[in-house]
């Protein structure tokens, strides 16, 4: 760990959507942390080979920005599944759950979710007290996690009409190039996401506009109000962890960012 950047905070994203008494919300960049190498700086995922010293002070930096415990900032073991759990307390790090959401109603609890490409979503019933977090890469956003989401956070009472959701730094369209048969297995589970894909200069391949295609399923489910940040993760390497860029550099490994909220 580099002990000079010990007293630095943890910069991160806000949006005025999530932005209401009693809520605390965060898309953390990769700057402000202690982790070095390909690392660099505030890497928050514990399923990276970095120094767990280093996550561990980082993940304490994110939870002290959110207002908790370090030990009730809470990330499940993320599976690219259609899967949300509730959580009612903190649970220790060898029993996260292997979910691919989380939501809640329990004061003093931050929820999150990690990224390095894939969408984090956060969302916010300000009404009923309920947040919920996501993490929808191309796999869960097709299966249903968005959806899935909203249900479970309807089950604590919140409603549909009322949440708010952001997604927070996601790789974007003009650097997500995927391949035909990634195309065909989006058209054949509905025609009309051919929209979601631009002919790519490389022969048989196209691009991908992810955060468009998480927009609309949110908007489709009948949320309230949807909002994406628009940040690009592969495009923007001084702000972002990219799990794609560092395949490109051939990079051993790769960091991971986090996105939260609170209830506070």
């Amino acid at each position: 760990m580099n002990a000079n950047a010990q007293i630095e905070p943890a910069p991160m994203l806000r949006s005025g959507l999530l932005t209401a008494p009693g809520v605390a919300h965060a898309f953390f960049t990769r700057e402000g942390g202690v982790s070095g190498g390909v690392y660099d700086s505030l890497n928050g995922g514990v399923g990276s080979n970095d120094d767990p010293r280093s996550v561990a002070e980082n993940r304490r930096r994110m939870a002290e920005s959110l207002g908790v415990r370090s030990s009730h900032l809470l990330v499940p073991y993320q599976i690219h599944s259609a899967d949300v759990a509730i959580v009612t307390e903190p649970f220790a790090p060898n029993e996260r759950p292997r979910v691919d959401g989380l939501a809640t109603r329990t004061r003093g609890l931050a929820i999150g979710v990690t990224g390095a490409d894939c969408g984090m979503i956060l969302f916010s019933d300000e009404t009923a007290g309920v947040i919920g977090a996501c993490h929808a890469g191309w796999k869960g956003a097709l299966t249903g996690v968005l959806e899935q989401t909203l249900a479970t956070m309807e089950s604590l009472g919140a409603a549909r009409e009322n949440i708010a959701a952001v997604l927070g730094p996601t790789i974007g369209p003009a650097s997500y190039e995927v391949g035909p048969e990634f195309v065909a297995r989006f058209v054949e589970a509905a025609s009309a996401n051919a929209r979601f894909f631009q002919h790519s200069i490389r022969d048989g391949h196209s691009l991908f506009d992810l955060p468009a295609y998480i927009g609309m399923r949110l908007i489709g489910a009948g949320i309230g109000r949807f909002r994406s940040l628009g940040f690009d993760t592969y495009a923007m390497e001084d702000r972002f962890f990219s799990y794609r860029r560092s395949v490109h550099h051939r990079e051993e490994d790769y960091g991971r960012l986090v996105s939260a909220i609170a209830l506070v």
